[in-house]
């Protein structure tokens, strides 16, 4: 079971705009995330979420998507996502709450995929803008950005050689993911 929700949980990019993410459903991913691990038990990280279309586009408007994807700016309208999870930490170092920021995206969307909804995790923000944009505390530090919603896209796993891991999109449109054999991970 937990298998399947993992292979399904690709990172998609473009959705169903449209189709609401309630603030409830919201809050159960973060339910998710505050019950997973946590280093030292120490629970630095904080979350703001977002489900409306003004903030959405406030978010929007300072992520870089796909950035193997030259040719694409991201998702167009009517094909951007219904919901946002900011994670922040009350850390100064960003880098030392990776490890449970880390848990907290994958606890998240595991939960999404379970709802039927997919999400991508972004790490390339314009974080002083977000700052400015959403009023985050300057005593909060932006980590990630997760973007959420019903997806549009379909995204499937194709075999991987070590010299080519790039995403890429064929003709169709479909979002291809190559990843490694086990036994090229395995020593």
């Amino acid at each position: 079971m937990i298998r399947d929700l993992i292979v399904k949980n690709r990172s998609t990019r473009r959705f169903y705009q449209n189709h609401i993410i309630e603030l409830s459903t919201l809050e159960e991913f973060i339910d998710l995330a505050r019950l997973s691990p946590s280093a030292a038990n120490l629970q630095r990280l904080r979350f703001k979420l977002s489900n409306n279309s003004e903030t959405n586009n406030k978010v929007f408007s300072t992520l870089s998507w796909a950035g193997y994807l030259k040719d694409w700016d991201g998702p167009k309208e009517g094909e951007r996502p219904s919901a946002y999870i900011l994670i922040l930490t009350t850390e100064d170092d960003r880098k030392s709450v990776g490890c449970d920021a880390g848990i907290a995206c994958q606890s998240i969307l595991l939960g999404a995929v379970e709802k039927n909804l997919k999400g991508c995790i972004f790490g390339s923000v314009d974080r002083i803008q977000l700052r400015k944009h959403l009023l985050i505390p300057k005593k909060l530090k932006i980590v990630y950005v997760i973007a959420l919603g019903k997806p549009k896209e379909r995204v499937v796993i194709d075999s991987g050689k070590l010299n080519d891991l790039k995403y890429w999109r064929d003709k169709k449109g479909i979002h291809h993911v190559p990843k490694l054999a086990l036994d090229d991970l395995i020593l």
